[in-house]
């Protein structure tokens, strides 16, 4: 009897436009509602306490690197899983969602030790406020230990994204995003817990979606079948997806260390101390609107571009590439408008004082001037991931944040602080913005002339 021939995945067949729009969407719009739910969190701690919205904010380094160890652990399942998809290989498939899930129980582990033994040295580093540093430890603390919702949530959501079925993720992320909302002023005012609070509501979200997470890859998702109970570690696997998910885990640890650094640059060299720091800390929240879709449009571009890698179809690749390009740069610029027009309005969402919108306002319209870079970068970047090239990524990220960012913020802070005008820190994105873009520029051109051009072109 003859084998019946499996059906094409949609990532081979269906319009690159359209596949896009259903692939990314989904994503996009769960990443507006996590963006949403990032903002009314510090909405509720700053009407709560101002040392406790600093605290959130200083807290911002060692959350992001937790959320890049999870995230930067699944680019390298997704992008392997997409790619042994396409090369119709679905046991190789199935062994690689297994060990993923495994690394994540590992990344979990990890900050559990951090949350429960580094969390007070590392506000104590930053500032020696001790109401900040109690409230951080509060918020922090619960962070970490419970962790395992995120890093089960963002693992199981990959799984999803990598066969196709990014609608799914879509509820899972709203799922918890909701219930955050919900939960924050209710654990924060009612509970009276302040910032622990806002940290708790945040971790019963994210064990939640991790459930649903669960559940509908269990349901909904033919392409892997798990058989976790005859599990065991596959070291070259596991070599494999941190060959991809070490740089872009790296990548988010240079974006931490950067952070922690700016934040001591900003309270050490600046008049305006714990205040700039807390405008540094808003200013990420406020961006999570612009940048979390477009990571949404990369994340949903990935596996498009991995799967047609696999396949050897360079058209289908290039113009998913041009298409992420353009409607990153299109969804950033309506952001780069909101920051140069109404920077004071978006301020005030955090209870912002006079003062506050003295030190905030200059610094929103700087930064914002940069978006546009950014988001070709971020877009440019999901070549590198899929095709496996992260080390790509990292050394982009490594030259803005370290190499150029933040000594020019050095630089701009001392002369500020000699002349009086504590705006000059803020020049220190557009410079590194500008060296960013002609970093990553150089290496796709390398990357296309090496690895994409000798593909076959392939049918439309």
């Amino acid at each position: 009897m003859q084998k019946a021939v499996p059906a094409e995945n949609k990532m081979g067949v269906m319009p690159i436009p359209k596949l896009i729009l259903n692939m990314s969407l989904p994503m996009i719009i769960s990443m507006l509602v996590q963006a949403l739910y990032n903002v009314v969190d510090s909405y509720f701690v700053a009407r709560y306490a101002q040392d406790a919205l600093t605290a959130v904010s200083l807290a911002f380094p060692a959350q992001n690197l937790m959320i890049g160890v999870a995230t930067g652990t699944a680019v390298g399942v997704n992008a392997l899983l997409s790619r042994a998809l396409g090369e119709k290989k679905p046991e190789l498939a199935n062994r690689i969602a297994e060990n993923g899930i495994f690394l994540a129980l590992v990344g979990y582990a990890i900050f559990l030790l951090f949350g429960l033994f580094g969390v007070r040295a590392f506000f104590s580093t930053q500032t020696s406020v001790p109401q900040i540093i109690e409230y951080g430890v509060d918020y922090l603390s619960v962070i970490c230990c419970f962790s395992f919702g995120l890093f089960g949530q963002i693992m199981f959501e990959r799984l999803m994204q990598s066969t196709g079925r990014t609608i799914y993720t879509m509820f899972t992320q709203g799922t918890g995003a909701i219930i955050n909302i919900i939960l924050d002023p209710i654990f924060i005012f009612v509970f009276k817990q302040g910032a622990k609070g806002a940290a708790i509501a945040t971790v019963i979200g994210q064990i939640i979606a991790f459930t649903l997470a669960v559940v509908l890859n269990h349901i909904k998702n033919d392409d892997l079948h798990l058989n976790l109970k005859a599990f065991r570690p596959n070291p070259g696997l596991i070599g494999r997806i941190y060959a991809i998910g070490v740089p872009s885990i790296l990548m988010v640890a240079i974006g931490s260390v950067m952070t922690f650094l700016f934040n001591i640059i900003l309270i050490t060299y600046t008049r305006a101390a714990e205040l700039s720091a807390t405008v540094f800390g808003v200013y990420f929240k406020l961006n999570s609107f612009v940048f979390m879709p477009v990571f949404g449009l990369n994340n949903g571009v990935i596996p498009i571009i991995a799967y047609n890698y696999g396949a050897r179809n360079r058209r289908r690749m290039m113009e998913a590439v041009k298409l992420a390009v353009i409607y990153a740069a299109g969804y950033i610029l309506l952001g780069l408008l909101a920051f140069m027009l109404i920077p004071g309005q978006l301020l005030k969402i955090f209870n912002a004082s006079e003062e506050m919108l003295r030190v905030g306002i200059p610094a929103l319209r700087i930064i914002g001037s940069t978006f546009l870079f950014a988001g070709v970068c971020i877009a440019m970047g999901s070549v590198f991931q899929a095709l496996g090239y992260g080390t790509y990524s990292m050394i982009v990220s490594f030259a803005r944040q370290l190499v150029v960012l933040l000594p020019a913020a050095y630089i701009l802070a001392r002369i500020g602080m000699q002349t009086g005008n504590d705006t000059l820190v803020w020049y220190a994105f557009p410079i590194a913005e500008i060296a960013s873009l002609i970093t990553t520029l150089i290496l796709f051109t390398r990357l296309y002339n090496n690895v994409i051009k000798p593909i076959p072109e392939g049918a439309a």
